[in-house]
């Protein structure tokens, strides 16, 4: 399994301004804990043929991913419909999501809260200690409704029930002043050519005693000792004072 994690966030009212998102940052830490990283992130409105078209690039993907909002049972509540066509397959009536929302709302089921079961076909459940309304996964996709204090615990079961627990990637990182990127690309491009195993990053800066960068390297601890060895032996051959930020750390 592939060891990073998508995030499609779903709500208009994210786009707009009204709520501010929590999934993110919530999603994040939760995935390091695991062991696991963000591959990706989509924000998306409410929009049929905009949620759609992401859904099926998400389905497309080797990624696995989490998907937020949209579980409903209100008009603009269109991630169901909307997976099973990315999928597709046939929207269709889960007896199990059934049972449990009519054990849950009773009478007050109909003819509302029951659409709420209406799932891609042979999709499996995933249960939701809040309000016993289940989430799903289809294809590489888990579906959480949008209210973080029921998505945190559903996407820790998934994480349990499908995603083994793995060591974080280890991230270095050093500090050159007085240096400006323009000048170290060629040995940037030559270093990832000789590490292709090594995930690259490159933050330059503008400070008051003049442009200075953040390197950073990341991936397995192996890899990344090896890596960061070699680019500060090029960067002092070129006659760069190398700082290390901070001892290297765990990711996702």
């Amino acid at each position: 399994m592939n060891h990073d994690v998508g995030l499609l966030i779903i709500g208009t009212e994210i786009l707009s301004g009204r709520r501010e998102d929590r999934h993110f940052p919530r999603s994040r830490q939760q995935l390091t804990r695991y062991g696991y990283g963000v591959a990706w992130c989509l924000i998306v409105p409410d929009t049929r043929d905009i949620l759609r078209a992401q859904l099926r690039w998400a389905m497309s993907q080797a990624t696995p991913f989490f998907s937020f909002g949209g579980l409903g049972a209100t008009p603009d509540d269109l991630t169901r419909d909307c997976a099973a066509w990315a999928a597709g397959i046939a929207l269709s009536r889960h007896p199990e999501a059934e049972a449990l929302i009519r054990r849950q709302f009773g009478d007050a089921a109909e003819p509302v809260r029951i659409r709420m079961a209406d799932l891609p076909a042979g999709a499996t459940l995933i249960p939701n200690p809040v309000n016993n309304v289940p989430g799903f996964s289809v294809g590489n996709g888990h579906f959480f409704p949008g209210f973080p204090h029921m998505a945190e615990p559903m996407s820790d079961w998934v994480l349990a029930q499908y995603f083994p627990p793995r060591q974080a990637d280890l991230e270095a990182r050093i500090l050159l002043l007085n240096a400006r990127e323009g000048d170290l690309v060629p040995l940037m491009e030559s270093f990832c050519a000789a590490h292709p195993d090594i995930r690259f990053s490159s933050l330059p800066s503008f400070k008051a005693n003049g442009p200075q960068i953040e390197l950073g390297v990341a991936g397995r601890a192996a890899a990344v000792q090896s890596a960061m060895a070699d680019l500060q032996e090029r960067l002092r051959e070129m006659g760069y004072a190398v700082s290390e930020l901070a001892d290297p750390g765990g990711i996702g």
